[in-house]
């Protein structure tokens, strides 16, 4: 066992670590392993898998009442994360943000906010605008003009959550691995938050003369003239917000000075792989608390001069981007970086651990040639065979040579009966003794056989003459014929020659048929061209 486990220890994966590789195998997931190895269970032990550990930067922004102040700092976030499968991971996070608003159109409905009533001069308090923009405080008192706030906050909050994400793109079927994850997540949490408003300037006067000069001068907020409202705004007050905000008091639970409330968090990233131990994420998440308080103002201003309380809870958005790194001695990557097909994709393409059985190769006619490559899939027993399991006939005469009778039948005495013996013709010279005429002559117009260089290889232009050659012959069963080569002294070209000559002779019995003692061949030095072999006839 300790052998196999050494050997199997140097096959790396393309995953990234080695399946064989117990120090990355937790000790309570070695059965496991072990029977993995010993091929009485199909699936490797999950192995531990690295920490991550991550700190971000970002752009935090609350959806309230109150209409933000983009771009507020510091606002850092830091977690730590941990796999648990190749796709589920959850992740503890704790967020660190600032968040700022100021509204740009004026309101008439304070008095109901104690944060902004209570730092108006008295008897300017509770003033509305009545039907026909007539001033009222209430109690029946008119007046001839009503005051103004422009609404703003400061927050600052914290919150710790829990989240679990889910990787989207690490199974992957045509490619091993990628540097770039894509997720998203869903996570619960407590969030604390104190927020402050700027009521009082830098002397501890309210605004509200500088506000209503302000409100006066565009007409309550006209939309067209946003930009220089928040611009008189930023220069008519500091930046102090010394003001506690509505708060609604012992209400809402308490940590230290803070609100304490209960979030919920959905988020979505993507993450670039920098090297197998950091990688860069762009993050946004936003977060949901059932408080409307998270701006200091749940009163909604309406036209006829009465406020009324919203029912729309606050929540918070945080846009970042940050570095992770992946911690964590004798361990993979996080789980969710590598792909869980790649060592089933691996084995099916080159086996190492794969239980293959004992190849068997089927020869259901016994003659010693697999069926996959036998010609001649019924050989009768016995008979011997070539390499293509088709049955030896010498004589190519039809019938194989466990059954001929003749083992070697002369061309001439072809075709042969069932056991393989021929009928051979009588002599040429007793047929003319005994018809009294003279026996025929053999051809004698046979052609020349042209060869290039030094090589012995048939043309197509050689093989269609001696098939020529050898039509002659088998009508004229007789005939014999020889071959004549006409080489140089050299040995190299006698050697040559007899290369050509045997060349042409085998195509003649092995191609055509013609029986091997009806063929002779003849080297002559210098008898002719040492290219061309000569057919002539005995």
């Amino acid at each position: 066992m300790l052998l196999g486990t050494s050997v199997f220890a140097q096959q790396t994966s393309d995953a990234g670590y080695s399946i064989y590789d117990s120090s990355v195998i937790r000790s309570k997931n070695m059965p496991q392993q072990t029977e993995f190895w010993n091929n009485a269970y199909d699936f490797p032990a999950k192995p531990r898998n690295m920490w991550e550990v991550g700190a971000s930067l970002g752009v935090f922004t609350l959806s309230s009442d109150v209409t933000a102040v983009p771009f507020t700092f510091p606002n850092f976030s830091v977690h730590v994360r941990k796999a648990l499968g190749y796709v589920f991971s959850l992740r503890l996070q704790y967020l660190n943000a600032t968040g700022k608003g100021q509204n740009y159109l004026g309101s008439l409905n304070y008095f109901k906010n104690p944060a902004w009533n209570a730092n108006l001069p008295a008897g300017k308090r509770y003033f509305t605008v009545g039907y026909g923009g007539v001033i009222s405080d209430g109690f029946g008192n008119t007046a001839g003009s009503g005051d103004v706030v422009f609404y703003n906050y400061k927050t600052k909050l914290q919150d710790l959550g829990l989240q679990g994400l889910v990787s989207l793109n690490n199974i992957r079927f045509h490619k091993n691995k990628t540097s770039l994850q894509l997720y998203a997540g869903a996570g619960i949490g407590a969030t604390i938050y104190k927020t402050m408003v700027n009521a009082l300037d830098e002397s501890g006067n309210n605004y509200a003369a500088k506000f209503n000069a302000l409100a006066v001068k565009y007409n309550f907020g006209s939309y067209k003239d946003r930009k220089d409202i928040r611009k008189e705004l930023k220069d008519i007050m500091d930046d102090s917000y010394e003001t506690p905000a509505e708060g609604q008091g012992s209400r809402r639970q308490k940590l230290g000075d803070n609100t304490l409330r209960p979030s919920g968090t959905i988020l979505a990233g993507v993450a670039f792989k920098l090297g197998k131990r950091i990688n860069l994420a762009i993050e946004d998440r936003h977060t949901f608390v059932k408080d409307d308080l998270l701006d200091g103002q749940q009163w909604q201003e309406h036209a006829w001069g009465d406020a009324v309380q919203t029912r729309d809870f606050d929540s918070y958005n945080y846009a970042s981007i940050g570095l992770n790194f992946n911690i964590g001695a004798k361990s993979v990557e996080p789980l969710y970086w590598l792909n869980p097909l790649t060592y089933a994709y691996s084995e099916l393409n080159n086996p190492k651990h794969m239980k293959l059985p004992k190849p068997v190769f089927d020869d259901a006619d016994g003659d010693g040639v697999v069926d996959q490559l036998d010609r001649e899939p019924n050989t009768p027993a016995g008979c011997p065979v070539d390499t293509h399991g088709v049955s030896l006939d010498t004589d190519g005469d039809g019938v194989p040579d466990c059954k001929d009778k003749q083992l070697i039948t002369p061309t001439e005495c072809q075709p042969v009966d069932a056991d393989g013996v021929g009928k051979c013709p009588p002599p040429a010279c007793c047929d003319s003794m005994r018809t009294g005429t003279t026996a025929s002559m053999c051809p004698t117009d046979y052609p020349s056989l042209s060869f290039r260089g030094n090589s012995a290889t048939l043309s197509s232009d050689v093989k269609s003459m001696l098939s020529t050659v050898a039509s002659k012959m088998k009508a004229n069963p007789s005939c014999t014929i020889t071959l004549n080569g006409y080489p140089e002294a050299s040995k190299a070209s006698q050697a040559v020659c007899q290369k050509r000559l045997e060349a042409a002779q085998r195509y003649l019995v092995e191609n055509q048929g013609i029986s091997a003692d009806r063929i002779s061949t003849n080297c002559e030095v210098g008898g002719g061209d040492k290219n061309t072999v000569d057919v002539k006839s005995n």
